[in-house]
């Protein structure tokens, strides 16, 4: 969970997020040497004498050159390696199926017959005392802890996205068409998340908080929910 004078992410509660961190401090670092490059060279501009003399620029070039595309080469590879895990889905535990509306959730668990709830985000004047204001809901989504899950992702009515940032996920809701993403937490908790697209006037009001349990737990949830 977020909070006030936060600089960086939230814990990782995924692989892929944790990938997605390690991946930001390396571009970070990168950044950081090429800026301190450029800032040695202005300053050896501005301390040092001028010189009218013709110089060889051949040596200078080539690593102007080579340089570049070695960073370019060291930002590149990770990233491709980061896409490719998030879009590979093979063999999940569980299969969510998340449908937007305005301004709600609505959830299939597929693999279980009946078991299909709304979420709606729960009142300020109706918040338990300890709770998040405009990101509880009445009905959280309940997955068992590591183990792979799928999520197939639409809307029925506009653009919606499904996102929530300690898991890494952030997938597109579009009406008539279904993406999917995938995760996997590796601990019990809370996550909570928030529609990231803008979907018109309560926008803000379509909150996600998704329950990692132990499996134990989840299989005791699922069968009360669908009997």
């Amino acid at each position: 969970m977020a909070n006030h004078m936060q600089f960086g992410f939230q814990d990782a509660s995924s692989p892929i997020m944790e990938e997605l961190v390690e991946f930001h401090d390396h571009a970070l670092m990168t950044a950081l040497a090429i800026c301190s490059l450029v800032l040695y060279l202005l300053t050896l501009m501005l301390t040092e004498k001028l010189s009218s003399s013709t110089v060889d620029a051949q040596e200078i070039e080539l690593v102007w050159t080579i340089l570049p595309a070695i960073v370019l080469i060291m930002l590149a590879l990770p990233s491709l390696q980061i896409l490719y895990m998030m879009d590979e889905v093979n063999e999940p535990d569980l299969t969510l199926k998340a449908i937007g509306h305005q301004w709600y959730w609505t959830y299939e668990y597929t693999d279980f017959k009946d078991l299909t709830f709304d979420s709606y985000m729960t009142p300020t004047t109706d918040l338990p005392l300890g709770h998040f204001r405009l990101l509880e809901v009445d009905h959280r989504v309940i997955v068992p802890m590591e183990s792979l899950v799928r999520v197939i992702v639409t809307a029925d009515d506009v653009l919606h996205s499904w996102a929530v940032p300690s898991l890494g996920v952030k997938t597109d809701a579009i009406p008539g068409r279904l993406n999917q993403t995938s995760f996997t937490a590796t601990r019990p908790g809370v996550f909570y998340g928030q529609c990231s697209e803008i979907c018109e006037a309560n926008h803000s009001f379509m909150p996600i908080v998704v329950e990692s349990a132990p499996l134990a737990n989840f299989e005791s949830w699922s069968s009360l929910l669908s009997s």
